[in-house]
């Protein structure tokens, strides 16, 4: 049975930091894609992170930059560090994993999700 928990989220002022953290079980991360989307009200799924199995990483110039993605193959788990947050980055984070090895921008392209965490920047 394969499960993602995201956590980390939280409300947090403008220019500061938060990193997110998502564990998986049933599923062994470090030989797929996996990513971190994030959903505001009324808009659609974006991705924020990729990184597949070689550890290349990809960032949107919306938070390129400011976030970092890294892949703990010990643990089984993903983070997404955010600095600098900014009002905008506020939504409902995910994270994602897909059941090949290349990497994907479209949450259309991944196979397993998390619950979600929510994360509030307050200017």
């Amino acid at each position: 049975q394969v499960q993602l928990v995201e956590s980390g989220g939280g409300l947090v002022q403008a220019g500061g930091s938060l990193r997110l953290s998502c564990a998986a079980s049933g599923l062994t991360l470090s030989s797929r894609a996996v990513g971190w989307f994030r959903q505001a009200p009324g808009k659609e799924r974006d991705v924020v992170a990729t990184i597949n199995w070689r550890g290349s990483s990809y960032y949107p110039d919306s938070v390129k930059g400011r976030f970092t993605i890294s892949r703990d193959n010990a643990k089984n788990t993903i983070a997404l560090q955010m600095n600098s947050l900014k009002p905008e980055d506020t939504a409902v984070y995910y994270c994602a994993a897909r059941q090949s090895t290349g990497s994907r921008t479209s949450y259309l392209e991944y196979d397993y999700w998390g619950q979600g965490t929510q994360v509030t920047v307050s200017s």
